[in-house]
């Protein structure tokens, strides 16, 4: 066992749960991800004690101490107290054993050792004492500290019992390689590949928690790899897996997508923390491999890709049970319209054609150009100014036209109920006709977005309709 600085774990509620413990004779032990992050000098707001016995009772003495109150998790001998600035969990040791069918395990009461020992990496399995005889020191069963110093992800037992007993893991060693920027040992890369078809017992909704955390780290571009190093990519999302490789004809060549795909989502990473901007980025040329084609005169085209993942999005989201609300229709719109901005950097374009994009993008237009940012993929570094430069026009024009039309968020002048009084009118196509007549007249820039300009075009095309004004 290795010494710690009492230094590193002087949080006063950490003091006084070790206070507690001495005066009721308990032995506890900081465990898990905190230990880790400890040693990586990783803020962890999240904090796991392992006592050896009743977890939830002696979270109770706790509670009682700190006037906090704590939730109760029977069904997981758990108990969960929450303080300003951290989240403790208290558990107690245990062992468990498991059915192939099945990631739940019966659990038993356990010792210091087999609780260590049925965690999911060696990274995972250190543990700091907490107990006054021996306060600070780590206990280090399964070597987690040297695998933390090669930057390894590796579990503490045989790695094909480990993945087959819970399947899930295959998942999080892609995501702690992604938010540690660690490395997965080869072997255990081999084993999940032997039993990556066992993760189609593991709900989508964990799926999902996995996959979140992998975007939502600096680079997602290690875990989306590792995802694919070992098979689970195919499985999981092959609309991401389908973006391999590269066409060749007549010495006309594309870009590799997968990899196109994966730095894009490294690039807005930089730029943003938003979940569901990062799902575009990653989703955004999911059409490409179904809209690909060969001209001889241009080479290689994907007409249309766009609006073909962005149907592609729904049937992905249903899948993988991600929300089917407005964080569908967000990244749909945004897969939909992300080429549109690239041709605004024409001299020749017209505010007619930025009017229309500010419509169609409304409050998301700023990550709309975010996302076209992080599409500049070239490392030729005079290109890569040339195009953030274009893109920066681009935000000028919107910026003008914005000031200049109101477009964004855009309501008509004249509302239907006037259009109905105006021409005493019930409900009708006809109303629908004038309020869309209205809408292209101001996006075209026949008229102002003025309720003036808009009145007068409804009398003209109610008139052109045969409509008779209400006297």
């Amino acid at each position: 066992m290795k010494k710690l600085s009492a230094e590193n774990i002087n949080i006063s509620v950490i003091n006084l749960i070790s206070d507690v413990a001495e005066k009721e004779n308990v032995e506890i032990y900081l465990v898990g991800g905190f230990v880790r992050d400890l040693i990586l000098e990783r803020k962890s707001k999240d904090i796991d004690v392992l006592v050896i016995g009743n977890g939830i009772d002696f979270a109770k003495i706790v509670a009682k101490k700190t006037n906090e109150r704590i939730q109760v998790f029977k069904n997981f001998g758990t108990a969960m107290l929450k303080t300003k600035d951290y989240e403790i969990e208290f558990v107690g040791a245990r062992k468990e054993s498991y059915n192939s069918d099945s990631r739940k395990p019966t659990i038993e009461e356990g010792n210091l050792e087999e609780d260590l020992s049925r965690r999911d990496f060696t990274i995972n399995t250190l543990a700091i004492s907490l107990n006054k005889k021996n306060y600070g020191e780590i206990v280090n069963l399964f070597d987690g500290i040297n695998d933390i110093k090669r930057k390894i992800i590796k579990t503490p037992k045989d790695p094909q019992v480990t993945f087959h007993d819970d399947p899930l893991r295959m998942f999080r060693a892609a995501r702690f390689a992604s938010q540690l920027n660690f490395k997965i040992d080869k072997e255990n890369i081999d084993f999940i590949k032997k039993e990556k078809n066992r993760i189609d017992i593991i709900s989508k909704e964990r799926i999902n928690i996995e996959l979140n955390k992998i975007l939502m780290s600096d680079k997602p571009s290690i875990g989306f790899k590792a995802l694919n190093d070992t098979g689970l990519l195919n499985i999981i999302l092959p609309e991401i897996y389908d973006l391999h490789g590269v066409d060749e004809i007549e010495g006309k060549k594309h870009k590799d997508n997968f990899h196109h795909t994966l730095k894009v989502v490294d690039n807005i990473c930089e730029k943003t923390n938003k979940l569901w901007l990062r799902w575009v980025a990653l989703l955004h040329d999911i059409g490409k491999p179904k809209t690909k084609k060969f001209h001889k005169k241009i080479g290689w085209t994907f007409h249309g890709h766009e609006y073909v993942g962005a149907k592609m999005v729904d049937r992905i989201f249903k899948r993988l049970k991600l929300p089917l609300n407005d964080k569908l229709s967000y990244v749909k719109k945004l897969v939909s319209l992300s080429s549109r901005p690239i041709v605004l950097s024409l001299e020749s374009i017209t505010d007619s054609a930025v009017r229309r994009l500010i419509y169609d993008a409304g409050e998301d237009i700023d990550d709309l150009l975010t996302l076209c940012e992080a599409d500049i993929t070239t490392k030729n570094e005079y290109l890569q100014k040339k195009y953030l430069n274009n893109f920066k026009i681009v935000r000028e024009k919107i910026k003008l036209v914005e000031e200049r039309d109101h477009i964004r968020n855009f309501q008509p002048p004249v509302s239907g109920e006037e259009i109905m009084n105006y021409f005493n009118l019930k409900p009708c196509k006809e109303i629908g006709i004038i309020k869309d007549f209205i809408k292209e007249s101001i996006l075209n820039g026949d008229i102002t977005n003025s309720y003036d300009e808009a009145k007068e075009l409804m009398i003209k095309k109610g008139k052109n309709l045969g409509l008779s004004v209400n006297e």
